[in-house]
C-alpha cells in the first residue's frame, strides 16, 4: 500500500513566499471539495492548493516544488475512481482556472483546449462548428480535459472511435523538473522518434501535468438511430454485435442487467421505463447515419431479423430526440443508481469481447461463494469488452460491513480477467486503489519498463508518487 506524505511547514512556507497570491490558497471551505471522492471511498487533506492561470504558472509553481523536492498531486474534475486524485498529503494542483479553448481548425479536424476545460464544454464548441469529439461519459458535465487524458478514459463511443489515446494529436505538458514539453500538432503523420506525446496519457499524473491537449474531431453525424432493446441473456446481447455493427454505423453497444436497470427506475421519478415488461438483460444501441429515414430502416431491418432468429425478446426505437435522450439518461444512470442498492464493490475490467459470457459464469459463482446473497451489476461497454462489474451488498446487509469484503471480493475477479487474457483496469486507471495489484500481476519486463519510465522522467518522484509505480 502506498503511504501518506508529510511536507514540512517550512517548505509550505517557501512556497507561498515564491509564488503570486493568486496562484495558491489555503482556505479550508475552497480546498474541501478537492479532498473527497463522489463516492465517499477516499478522504484526503493537503497542505496547500495551488490554482494556476496558464502553464507558465504551472512550470513556475513545478520547478520550486522539484527544487524542494515537494510531492505533487495533480487533480482534473475530482471524478476518479480509483484514489489516484485524492491527495494524502501532498501539494494538491488544479488547472480548474485554465479552461481556454484556444483554436478550433475544421480544415484539420482538430481543437486546442487547456486542461481544466470540462469536457462538455468541448463537446459543445465542437458541435457549434458541425463537428464531434466523440468521447462521452456520465461524468462530461464536470470532468476536465487533463483528467481524461490522464486516465485514457474509454467512454460509451470507443466501439467506433477508440479511447482517448486514438482522440489526441498531441499535449503540452510541464515536466517534473518544471520544463514545459510542447507537443501541440494537428500532424496525422509524424515519424520523429518515440511517440512521446502518448507517455502522458494514461500516466495518471505520474510523468507531469498536463496543461493543453490537441483532440481529434470527427465530421458530425447527420443522424444518430437509437434504440433500446430487451434481452434474455449476456449470449444473446454478444450475439447481435456482429450483425448490428457491420457496415461501420454502429457507435454504441451498451448493456446493463436488470438488477441496475431497475434501480435506475425505481430510485428516479424522472426516468420512465418504455417497457411494459422487465428483461434479464437491456441493450442500448446508437447507429451513426445520413439521414432519420436511413435511421429508421436500418434499425427495423436489423431488429427484424434479431426477432426472427429469436436473439431479441422486445425492442423500442426512438422515434425523436427526445425519446432519444430519455433512452440514454438510464444508462448515464447507472452508477449513480446503485446508490439505492446499498454499498457496493466496484470493479473496470475489460476480457476479450467474445469471453465476456464466461466471465459472467465465472465470476457471478465465485462473488456467490465469497458473500453469499451479494448481487453482481454488470454492465458497460460490452461492444469494447469493458465491463463495470460491480457487487451490491446483500439485501438487509450492513453496508460498512460488506464492503469489509472489498479485496476479498476484487481478487477472484483480477484472478477471473487474467484466466481469460483480460486487464484489471480497463478505462478508470490503477490510482492507488490498485497499486499493488498492477506489481502483483504485471509480467516482470513490463513492471520494470513502467518504473524505468518513472526513474527517467521524475528520478525525484514529485508527481503523483503515491499512483501507479
Amino acid at each position: 500500500m502506498t503511504q501518506p506524505i508529510d511536507i514540512p511547514v517550512s517548505k509550505i512556507e517557501i512556497l507561498k513566499s515564491e509564488l503570486p497570491k493568486n496562484c495558491w490558497t489555503q482556505d479550508i471551505d475552497i480546498i474541501a471539495p478537492h479532498l473527497t471522492e463522489w463516492r465517499d471511498k477516499y478522504f484526503g487533506k493537503t497542505p496547500l492548493m495551488l490554482t494556476p492561470r496558464c502553464t507558465q504558472d504551472v512550470s513556475d509553481a513545478v520547478k520550486l516544488c522539484a527544487e524542494h523536492r515537494i510531492s505533487i498531486m495533480p487533480q482534473g474534475g475530482n471524478t476518479g475512481l480509483v484514489g489516484g486524485n485524492t491527495p494524502m498529503g501532498e501539494v494538491l494542483i488544479t488547472l480548474k482556472h485554465m479552461t481556454r479553448i484556444r483554436e478550433i481548425n475544421t480544415t484539420a479536424n482538430s481543437l486546442i483546449v487547456e486542461a481544466g476545460a470540462v469536457l462538455q464544454n468541448v463537446l459543445d464548441a465542437a458541435d457549434a462548428e458541425n463537428r464531434k469529439f466523440p468521447m462521452t461519459l456520465s461524468s462530461q458535465g464536470s470532468c476536465t480535459v487533463g483528467g481524461v487524458l490522464s486516465t485514457n478514459a474509454g467512454g460509451n463511443h470507443v466501439l467506433k472511435y477508440g479511447t482517448t489515446k486514438e482522440l489526441v494529436f498531441g499535449v503540452e505538458a510541464v515536466l517534473p523538473n518544471g520544463d514545459i514539453f510542447n507537443g501541440l500538432t494537428n500532424l496525422r503523420k509524424d515519424n520523429t522518434g518515440y511517440d512521446l506525446n502518448r507517455l502522458f496519457l494514461g500516466a495518471e499524473g505520474t510523468l507531469g501535468i498536463i496543461t493543453a491537449a490537441s483532440l481529434k474531431l470527427f465530421p458530425k453525424p447527420k443522424y444518430v438511430q437509437r434504440a433500446l432493446i430487451g434481452l434474455d441473456s449476456v449470449e444473446a446481447a454478444i450475439s447481435l454485435l456482429e450483425d448490428f455493427r457491420a457496415g461501420g454505423r454502429l457507435a454504441m453497444f451498451e448493456v446493463m442487467p436488470a438488477i441496475g436497470y431497475h434501480a435506475v427506475i425505481d430510485g428516479f421519478d424522472s426516468i420512465r421505463d418504455p417497457f411494459d415488461t422487465s428483461y434479464a438483460w437491456y441493450l442500448l444501441c446508437d447507429w451513426e447515419v445520413e439521414s432519420e429515414a436511413e435511421g429508421m430502416t436500418l434499425a427495423e431491418n436489423i431488429l427484424g431479423k434479431a426477432f426472427e432468429a429469436k436473439k431479441v425478446l422486445d425492442a423500442v426505437i426512438a422515434q425523436n430526440e427526445t425519446q432519444a435522450a430519455d433512452i440514454l439518461s438510464i444508462r448515464e444512470h447507472m452508477s449513480a443508481g446503485q446508490k439505492f442498492l446499498g454499498g457496493s464493490v466496484k470493479h473496470d475490467i475489460t476480457v476479450p469481447i467474445d469471453k465476456i459470457p464466461e466471465f459472467f459464469r465465472l465470476a457471478d459463482a465465485k462473488m456467490q461463494e465469497v458473500v453469499p446473497g451479494c448481487r453482481p451489476v454488470g454492465f458497460g461497454h460490452f461492444g469494447d469488452g469493458n465491463i463495470h462489474y460491480n457487487i451490491a451488498q446483500p439485501e438487509g446487509a450492513d453496508k460498512k460491513e460488506f464492503l469489509a469484503n472489498w479485496d476479498a471480493l476484487s481478487q477472484p475477479i483480477f484472478d477471473i480477467c487474467d484466466a481469460l487474457g483480460g486487464s484489471i483496469s480497463a478505462e478508470h486507471g490503477i490510482g492507488t486503489m490498485k497499486f499493488d495489484d498492477l506489481a502483483q500481476r504485471a509480467s516482470p519486463t513490463k513492471y520494470a519498463l513502467l518504473k524505468a519510465i518513472k526513474r527517467a522522467i521524475d528520478p525525484e518522484r514529485i508527481m503523483n508518487p503515491r499512483v501507479m509505480v
